[in-house]
């Protein structure tokens, strides 16, 4: 069965990049269908669909500029430091990066670059005292220093 609840990123003039830039940095992520035609017109992209890790996104190519927001970011669970430091400078450039392991991509979204053990970190109660306190103090989030909290 197709997604039936999915969420749409209002990209106005830069859906198409935006996709095409997940595309090439995020493992698992392809183009699925481009539909043309709306405000801009019977040839300009209106909405172009995407998978994220097998998850299906809308990227809108109309609508108001918007404001950056931190409501909705995507997380992206990683499997060792590696691929936290690949994706960080990725995602980060041309954006700017946050604190906590969060940061704004070129486009304005929102992400949180994580280690993917990092809500079992979280949940033991002896430790996730430890492990907080750890990860306020980083940007990038450092996946041995939160492990040894």
């Amino acid at each position: 069965m197709p997604d039936r609840i999915f969420p749409c990123l209002l990209l106005p003039g830069q859906a198409e990049a935006a996709v095409d830039f997940y595309c090439a940095v995020l493992p698992g992520a392809r183009r699925l269908r481009t539909i043309r035609g709306g405000p801009g017109g019977p040839d300009a992209v209106l909405t172009v669909e995407f998978e994220l890790d097998g998850r299906l996104h809308l990227a809108l190519n109309a609508g108001p500029e918007p404001a950056p927001s931190m409501i909705v970011s995507l997380v992206a669970a990683c499997a060792d430091q590696a691929e936290i430091d690949r994706l960080w400078a990725a995602l980060a450039e041309g954006g700017e990066h946050g604190r906590c392991g969060w940061l704004r991509d070129r486009f304005g979204l929102y992400w949180q670059v994580c280690p993917a053990n990092f809500g079992e970190l979280l949940a033991d109660p002896e430790r996730a005292p430890r492990v907080f306190a750890a990860m306020i103090r980083m940007g990038k989030l450092d996946i041995a220093t939160l492990e040894a909290a």
